[in-house]
């Protein structure tokens, strides 16, 4: 990185344009208007199926370059998947 750089233009580089779309309309689709149908979002705006959206935003939870692009909606996301893992967790054990 050089003097010049800050930690959003170092994640804007690392992560592809597919994977900042991801996140970006993860962020505005969580702020925005809950009537639509989110599938139809991902496959107009994206070009992509709805289970592989969920697939490649669980992984980018798990990226640093994710978490340096987008710090609240991925802090946000991995808060929620932990309460979920938590809650089966505890379905399981009964």
């Amino acid at each position: 990185m050089s003097d010049s750089s800050t930690p959003d233009d170092v994640a804007f580089n690392e992560l592809s344009a597919s994977d900042r779309a991801i996140l970006d309309l993860e962020e505005s689709w969580q702020a925005g208007n809950p009537s639509l149908d989110k599938e139809t979002v991902i496959r107009e705006k994206l070009g992509m199926s709805s289970p592989r959206y969920h697939l490649r935003l669980n992984e980018l939870i798990d990226d640093e370059s994710a978490a340096r692009y987008a710090p609240s909606l991925v802090g946000r996301l991995q808060r929620v998947r932990s309460q979920q893992r938590r809650s089966r967790s505890a379905q399981l054990l009964g």
